[in-house]
């Protein structure tokens, strides 16, 4: 099992453009069949260090991570959203 953490720091962080993003994080939800885990939430602590968002993802294996990673709807829907509203976007991918 690989799990894919990433964490989204908002340009503009309102509570409509923070739901837009989570909400968009979450309708990857049964279109990327080698998707076996999802979850995204909003950062509830809101410290100088915190993040505005975090997607939690599992996969069976590191290919088909990579296979996600270039799924037509993750790459052409999903990243350029993220792109267009993050000022800071961070991942770590490990197994176990």
């Amino acid at each position: 099992m690989v799990t894919h953490i990433v964490f989204f720091k908002l340009a503009e962080q309102t509570p409509e453009k923070i739901a837009a993003v989570r909400d968009k994080l979450l309708s990857m939800e049964g279109k990327i069949a080698e998707l076996r885990h999802l979850e995204a939430g909003i950062d509830v602590i809101r410290s100088e260090r915190s993040y505005d968002v975090a997607l939690i993802t599992k996969f069976d294996s590191l290919a088909d991570l990579q296979t996600y990673q270039v799924h037509p709807y993750h790459a052409g829907e999903v990243v350029p959203f993220m792109k267009a509203n993050c000022s800071s976007i961070v991942a770590v991918d490990f197994e176990g």
